[in-house]
């Protein structure tokens, strides 16, 4: 069974690990190239986008492709509407394999807004010691608010991203722990916290720090994705819904 998934995210890298040595599938992981040194995974990975709509339609006919699990990051909207477009014309199915996002408990000061945009907002006039973990395509909006100072955290180099004063650039990769997080806030003097609701246990340790050190968090709310797709939250149901599938085929 051939099988598309569209990367970018621990569950697709978990879903990789489970589908390598299955004989019955021929997994190909797709990634977006935003990443500038991803991690290796045992399957057969290609980097960039696919022309739009229409490219991966094609793509799909190529490849032969007969299952794709959607496995993008909960703020890639525009290629899960691209898969889903393609895959409802292809008569391919399609899984959506989506983290659950995270949701304030007592303790948490949050701010939820709807866009990066708003963030900026959000932070005020006043300057703050801000640590920024919304990845390096998001940074260029905080340039508007250049009386801050950013702790920024990213994969990779931020370049010219974020074009302020006062700027510190951390490369780092997830998984984070609580202690290590609530250290770095401590010793950076982190007055609050901007991040995406990307969900998830890998970086979540950072919501967790800044509970216990009473930090306000501004929380960017998720974009919308395509409706009436199936759907699961973890590797291991994306697997078993790729068993059910394989054992339907003629």
């Amino acid at each position: 069974m051939r099988i598309l998934i569209l990367g970018g995210t621990t569950e697709a890298s978990a879903l990789a690990r489970l589908l390598s040595g299955r004989s019955e599938f021929s997994p190909l992981l797709s990634m977006a190239g935003r990443t500038s040194d991803p991690r290796p995974l045992p399957i057969p990975t290609r980097i960039g986008g696919f022309g739009g709509v229409e490219g991966l339609i094609r793509f799909l006919a190529q490849e032969r492709i007969e299952a794709v699990i959607d496995a993008t990051h909960p703020f890639a909207a525009m290629m899960s509407r691209s898969a889903a477009e393609a895959c409802a014309s292809a008569c391919v199915p399609l899984l959506a394999l989506r983290r659950p996002p995270w949701a304030p408990q007592e303790g948490d000061r949050w701010i939820e807004v709807g866009s990066t945009g708003e963030a900026v907002r959000a932070l005020g006039d006043e300057p703050r010691r801000v640590f920024l973990t919304v990845g390096r395509l998001e940074l260029p909006p905080f340039a508007a608010a250049p009386q801050h100072t950013y702790l920024v955290r990213t994969i990779g180099p931020i370049g010219d991203a974020l074009p302020v004063p006062n700027v510190i650039a951390i490369q780092d990769r997830a998984p984070f722990n609580e202690a290590a997080e609530r250290a770095l806030m401590e010793r950076e003097r982190v007055e609050i916290v901007v991040t995406k609701n990307s969900g998830g246990a890998a970086t979540y340790p950072k919501i967790a720090a800044a509970r216990a050190l009473g930090v306000p968090v501004i929380v960017v709310a998720r974009p919308e994705k395509p409706r009436g797709i199936e759907e699961v939250a973890s590797a291991d149901a994306a697997l078993e819904w790729l068993e059910r599938r394989h054992g339907r085929t003629p």
